[in-house]
């Protein structure tokens, strides 16, 4: 049954709702999340386009048929989408349905026959993450010589230490910071501007307090972490902040083997994650740390025993035997296990 266009709600309006309202105004996404869903949905007329010379006021919600679905997806996967991508691509056009059927109720069909399609089957990675003597190794990079090196050195603590996302530490200002507390911590704005409360470990605060005594004498609202130009503090960008990272790794690694050759900020959110995780930090506290709205989010990263934490664990639980002729080379064993009986 085809849907009958009506004026007020056709696709394009619909569509420019969602991007334009919906999205950053109701879901409060970021501008980074709204661009990523318009360029899916933009994916997908493209190939509309090209495979079904449908364009401008031909495309209706008719265009999202199953079957257009299930070709659009074969489509990708001829031009080398990965799994992960071509799912992100879908999602973007199930949300967008999604919305679309709650505007109308005649579409609610058409959502329904999309969330049929199964997504694509995605290789499971090893979560990347650094060990101990690796994270210390870069932390120590730089040393304090210069207050250059002083500032890197601080803003790396802190990177590892609330497992911030590289444009949450970006974004810190003074005021973040509430080190006057009884239990200090950090406040960080994430994702669609919310913001969460994160712990500072004390060593962490002691490091500050030095820190801040240097670079923000005049206790006025500034960017926790600047570069000076023309005599006026500037804000540090995330590219400044992947680059001194970048820096201290290559530094480290000359003393320290079990660096890898990419380090990237993620990197070291996910470092402080599994550290935590290790030690026995429970997963809804770790989701809250990271800023996650969804359980599944955290747990689907780290919620596994990795292979070094089953390795520890087989190791523990093996009885040891010390100096005992093996089991095996016993004459009773042998008669046992060379004979037909």
């Amino acid at each position: 049954m085809k849907y009958k266009r009506k004026k007020e709600k056709d696709f394009w309006q619909l569509a420019r709702s969602y991007l334009h309202d919906y999205m950053p105004v109701t879901r409060n996404l970021s501008d980074k999340s709204v661009e990523a869903y318009k360029q899916s949905l933009k994916t997908y007329l493209q190939y509309l386009e090209i495979e079904k010379s449908i364009v401008n006021e031909q495309v209706t919600f008719d265009v999202f048929s199953r079957d257009n679905i299930k070709d659009y997806v074969s489509w990708l996967k001829g031009k080398s989408y990965v799994p992960k991508t071509i799912n992100l691509k879908l999602t973007a056009i199930r949300s967008f349905l999604k919305y679309c059927s709650e505007e109308d109720f005649e579409l609610r069909g058409i959502y329904s026959n999309i969330c049929t399609i199964k997504k694509q089957k995605e290789e499971k990675k090893p979560i990347e993450y650094l060990q101990p003597n690796a994270t210390a190794a870069i932390l120590s990079a730089y040393d304090t010589s210069t207050s250059k090196h002083r500032r890197n050195r601080m803003m790396l603590i802190m990177l590892y230490d609330i497992g911030a996302r590289v444009q949450e530490l970006a974004d810190l200002n003074l005021s973040s910071l509430h080190l006057d507390m009884a239990n200090p911590f950090v406040t960080l704005i994430g994702k669609g501007k919310k913001s969460r409360n994160v712990p500072l470990l004390q060593k962490t605060v002691k490091h500050l307090e030095v820190y801040l005594k240097e670079f923000h004498t005049e206790n006025t609202e500034n960017s926790l972490f600047y570069s000076t130009l023309d005599g006026k503090p500037h804000r540090l960008s995330t590219d400044t902040i992947s680059l001194v990272l970048k820096t201290a790794a290559d530094k480290a690694r000359k003393s320290c083997n079990d660096i890898p050759q990419r380090v990237h900020c993620h990197m070291m959110r996910k470092t402080k994650a599994m550290d935590l995780y290790k030690n026995g930090v429970p997963l809804p506290f770790i989701m809250q740390l990271l800023g996650h709205e969804s359980m599944s989010t955290t747990s689907g990263f780290y919620a596994f025993a990795t292979l070094e934490m089953m390795s520890d664990a087989m190791n523990k639980a093996a009885p040891v035997v010390s100096g005992e002729e093996k089991l095996w080379k016993k004459k009773e064993m042998k008669k046992i296990l060379y004979s037909l009986d």
